[in-house]
């Protein structure tokens, strides 16, 4: 444990930006998982809201913006493979 009061503060904002990070991860996986996994009419929304969610991760620093580029590009390239 640290000694040093800036460390402390320091260690308390590490922590609480880790817990938003490991949740904001974990909602991404889900939303493309089930963007991956739909058929049918509730496709194109689920890639939509997946896309949006990426969209918010990579504006929040939780993911690079190429990162979310090179998901978002995959994303659509499955989806449109799906359709045809």
């Amino acid at each position: 444990m640290a000694n040093i009061k800036s460390q402390i503060k320091r260690n308390r904002q590490n922590e609480a930006a880790r817990q938003r990070n490991k949740a904001v991860r974990s909602e991404l996986k889900t939303r493309i998982k089930q963007a991956e996994t739909a058929t049918g009419d509730d496709a194109d929304e689920l890639v939509r809201a997946a896309i949006k969610r990426i969209d918010q991760a990579a504006a929040k620093g939780v993911l690079h913006k190429n990162t979310a580029a090179r998901r978002k590009s995959r994303l659509m390239t499955q989806s449109a493979a799906d359709e045809a």
